[in-house]
């Protein structure tokens, strides 16, 4: 198992995430990724899901000092004391007494980034999460949140997959000692469609989600969460150890970037980072 250090914290560069996971698919895919191997397990106040998550985390047997668990904050809860109310109210669904990983889910202009980040330090101060970050902020938003921070900010959570340039926010981070997390890594199931992803992975005995994974996870500071309800991908999504991609292939997926390839866009969003 790879690690990304990302400000001091060792982050397992695969994860297991839960987005759009119903309760019951959650409870039984967590634990069966926690038997796989996974110790990296991504879920949010907002997937409805956390009592699910740590049902499934109990059920794996797997010593919880073990596990490298993160949830994220809805934005209707960035106001200090609604914060730490909904961490938590999180924690007790969970049934833990601390995150490892506890980000910012969106940025919300209406509520002030040092108010909301005063408030994540304090959660921090208490021992409620190990680490702290946040989730889709552009480059301006990250050294906003980098100044405003009193303490380090572990990584960004954005969508990154082979048709998505996220090179401005890399290198952003970068300089930040910040990882990147990505988020929809299989670009929604559209990478198995993909003829020169197919191609790299019969040279290599592997299907064209896994090369996608490989080619993220192979870059410095990139790590993935990606998630399935199917037992069977849970665990090919882990097989990415094995083998490694060679600096020619990686730039020809790299090539595969298109200027419309984000898939996560809602009203919400902020106005997105454009690579050159």
């Amino acid at each position: 198992m790879k690690h990304v250090d990302a400000n001091g914290t060792q982050i397992p560069a695969i994860g297991f995430g839960t987005f759009e996971l119903e309760p019951a698919d959650a409870e039984s895919m967590v634990e069966h990724a926690l038997k796989v191997g996974y110790r990296h397990i991504d879920t949010a106040q907002m997937y409805k899901n956390e009592q699910a998550v740590g049902r499934g985390i109990r059920n794996s047997g797997v010593a919880r000092e073990d596990i490298f668990l993160t949830t994220k904050i809805w934005t209707d809860s960035y106001r200090d004391g609604d914060l730490q109310q909904s961490v938590e109210d999180s924690l007790k669904r969970l049934d833990t007494d601390y995150v490892d990983l506890l980000l910012l889910h969106w940025p919300n202009p209406e509520i002030s980034l040092k108010e909301t980040l005063g408030a994540l330090n304090e959660v921090q101060e208490r021992g409620l999460a190990r680490n702290i970050g946040i989730s889709n902020f552009t480059r301006e938003l990250i050294d906003q949140a980098v100044e405003t921070s009193g303490k380090p900010l572990v990584t960004n959570q954005v969508e990154y997959h082979p048709y998505l340039d996220q090179r401005p926010v890399l290198d952003k981070l970068s300089a930040h000692g910040m990882a990147l997390t990505a988020y929809c890594p299989l670009a929604r199931g559209e990478v198995f469609k993909d003829q020169t992803l197919e191609r790299i992975g019969k040279a290599h005995g592997k299907n064209a989600g896994q090369i996608a994974l490989r080619w993220l996870i192979q870059q410095d500071d990139v790590i993935a969460v990606p998630r399935s309800s199917n037992p069977d991908h849970v665990s090919s999504n882990f097989e990415i150890f094995d083998f490694e991609l060679s600096a020619d292939e990686m730039r020809e997926i790299a090539d595969l970037h298109t200027k419309d390839g984000r898939m996560i866009d809602p009203s919400f969003a902020p106005s997105w980072d454009t690579a050159a």
